[in-house]
């Protein structure tokens, strides 16, 4: 199987994609980017990568990070996160306060905007925002194993500035006593990680340790148990695409986390790590062409967690 040929040939089908969708409009720095803007890159088990289109273009990760930040907080207080967040899928929009009352604002799950806040809430443990803002930050250049991974401060403090829905996720969370520092501070920590800047091909080797069973293949030292990688893997196969999730799965077949900044990781256990970025987003807040492409990818591999043996 020539995986670099069939990126190339994704690659060359996306840019004549008639349908794009739209970028993100409700944070400038995102609004901004070019649509027709498309990336791929897949890493195998061995190391070997395969890149086409905007692989090299850093992009705001946006709630892709929340796999990170999810890693680090089951690191620093193990299976406790469990006890203020849930592991089912909302079936409700990204940013959605409705489930929130109805169930005691305990956040369906980590990847919904309101549990990453409660994981940011946890991360900020006895630290200062701007510690456990560079713990993340150090902890995603030693997974990609680069140190030029910036946090984009002008998209941080966009989101800052326009992010009353977040905050208003994080006040109702409070009220509940499930936020236990102040609320700015709090967002402080989870704008920052949203903002995070990476390319598809440090994305990729970023999240080489959910296909290696909990090892990071790079450093050659555990990230995770393989236990542990393997739930974080079901849970962005059920919750990593919000109220998209079902659909998602229904045409893709992997573990995969999306972001509004365009961006998708998607996992195939033991064979690759998959980064793809088109700016334009669909109706539920996924990536229009992203998804397609990784569609595409697995209908050619035959790379699918229901289809173990094809590939």
């Amino acid at each position: 199987m020539n995986l670099s040929a069939i990126v190339a040939d994704i690659a060359a089908e996306m840019a004549e994609a008639p349908e794009r969708g739209a970028p993100a409009d409700y944070i400038p720095a995102l609004a901004q980017v070019d649509p027709r803007r498309f990336g791929i890159a897949i890493v195998e088990a061995d190391g070997t990568c395969h890149l086409a289109g905007d692989a090299e273009q850093p992009f705001s990760i946006q709630s892709i990070s929340k796999v990170f930040a999810l890693t680090l907080a089951l690191g620093a207080v193990g299976d406790q996160l469990w006890q203020r967040v849930g592991r089912e899928p909302s079936g409700t929009a990204f940013n959605s306060i409705v489930q929130l009352e109805t169930e005691g604002g305990i956040p369906r799950n980590p990847f919904i905007n309101a549990g990453a806040i409660v994981v940011a809430d946890m991360l900020l443990g006895n630290h200062e925002p701007r510690e456990a803002i560079g713990e993340m930050l150090r902890f995603v250049r030693g997974l990609a194993g680069e140190e030029d991974i910036v946090i984009d401060a002008a998209v941080a403090q966009a989101e800052m500035e326009t992010g009353h829905r977040n905050h208003a996720l994080a006040h109702y969370m409070r009220a509940f006593g499930n936020l236990h520092h102040p609320v700015e501070r709090v967002m402080g920590v989870y704008f920052h990680f949203c903002a995070l800047a990476m390319s598809c091909r440090q994305l990729a080797l970023a999240g080489r340790y959910l296909m290696a069973r909990g090892v990071n293949p790079g450093a050659g030292r555990s990230v995770v148990s393989p236990q542990r990688a393997r739930r974080i893997n079901a849970l962005m196969m059920s919750c990593g695409h919000y109220d998209g999730s079902g659909e998602f799965a229904f045409r893709v077949g992997l573990p995969g986390k999306s972001g509004v900044g365009g961006g998708i990781l998607a996992i195939v256990p033991g064979r690759a790590s998959i980064a793809v970025w088109s700016p334009g987003l669909n109706a539920r807040g996924n990536s229009q062409l992203g998804t397609l492409a990784l569609e595409r990818l697995v209908q050619r591999t035959g790379w699918s967690v229901f289809d173990p043996q094809a590939g």
